[in-house]
């Protein structure tokens, strides 16, 4: 009897689901209807625009009167913005085949020639006006290939573009990069493509803590797991903590071990709160060694080893692991939600 109800559960949930997914396109191109009616309105805006601020405001009225809430000039702002936006060429539209694959969300035909991209919007309307509010074309569209393919809440794209996720990727990775993330997102094809710096670890609440240690740290993470996940990247599961291997009679632990799928290998993480020494990077080369020689299958990638620290010095990194080496990685962290405008000036300062 029970199975049979949980049965039938499942399937009320994944109907409404589909409903609400469904429902939800339906709106927001609604909204890209209602910008395009104003516009058109609104022709000549700079030489009417005392007429169009009036006409709003009565819109905004009649709407309210008839349709309820949600119809303030400040969204019939945005919805003509929406539309301004989308309808141009150089927006996310014009990548429509990597939305397509990334939504099984209701699509929306070509309505006339002078609208020949497909419309597909399979974010909801919140997501959208975060997205609105992104002035960098290239920035935008990153972040709405990422929402999509990974399927972030609002609170998430919010908290990805509040930490600088688009800068963070550029400043660890070749800067030819900006055209390939505006229109793929971020591809993981080898260890470097998973790495950022710094790690924004602002949810474990330890910027309360004047002192804390590793195993403070640690248990942080572990208790906000799935946070530290999606901050970490794609393609990451969780294999465990102070996993423990012995070998020549000496036990050993590793502070964190996760198995990238994309990558194919092992990705063993080691905490630091202080900062980085040669033996630290030598303890974790005897790991990443371990892994491959012991762990690691035949059709299986090399390890990646990542040393998380509070604080480190290039030129010892590079001085201590052997010339192009790229299995590991020493990435600093910070326990405080970063200012995006340093992050843009730190990025503009390496172009």
């Amino acid at each position: 009897m029970k199975k049979l109800s949980a049965k039938i559960i499942l399937l009320i949930e994944e109907a409404r689901q589909r409903v609400a997914s469904v429902a939800n396109t339906a709106m927001v191109y609604t909204y890209f209807e209602i910008g395009k009616v104003i516009i058109e309105e609104l022709q000549d805006g700079e030489k009417r625009a005392a007429y169009g601020k009036n006409l709003l405001k009565e819109v905004s009225k009649d709407l309210t009167l008839k349709l309820g809430a949600g119809f303030s000039v400040q969204n019939l702002e945005r919805m003509r913005s929406f539309y301004l936006l989308y309808s141009n060429s150089s927006s996310i539209m014009r990548n429509s085949k990597i939305i397509q694959k990334s939504s099984s969300a209701m699509r929306i035909s070509k309505k006339s020639k002078s609208e020949n991209n497909i419309r597909s919007f399979s974010l909801s309307w919140t997501h959208y006006l975060i997205l609105l509010r992104i002035e960098n074309n290239d920035e935008r569209n990153f972040y709405e290939i990422e929402s999509l393919q990974n399927k972030w809440t609002v609170k998430q794209l919010e908290r990805q573009f509040n930490t600088g996720l688009y800068e963070r990727i550029l400043l660890s990775n070749d800067k030819k990069k900006v055209k390939e993330l505006s229109e793929k997102g971020q591809l993981i094809t080898k260890p470097q493509d998973i790495i950022k710096e710094p790690l924004v670890l602002e949810f474990l609440g330890l910027r309360d803590k004047a002192i804390y240690s590793e195993t403070d740290l640690e248990t942080a993470i572990i208790n906000e797991i799935e946070q530290f996940m999606l901050e970490l990247g794609k393609g990451f599961f969780f294999g465990g903590r102070q996993v423990r291997f012995t070998f020549d009679e000496d036990h050993f632990r590793i502070d964190l071990v996760f198995y990238n799928r994309i990558l194919q290998c092992f990705v063993l993480i080691d905490l630091k709160i202080g900062k980085l020494t040669h033996q630290d990077i030598g303890q974790m080369q005897m790991y990443v060694n371990y892994y491959d020689r012991y762990e690691k299958k035949e059709y299986e990638n090399a390890t990646i080893g990542i040393i998380l620290c509070k604080d480190k010095n290039h030129a010892l990194v590079e001085i201590t692991l052997p010339e192009n080496y790229k299995q590991i990685f020493a990435t600093k962290y910070q326990t405080v939600l970063p200012s995006k405008q340093a992050f843009k000036k730190l990025l503009q300062s390496h172009e």
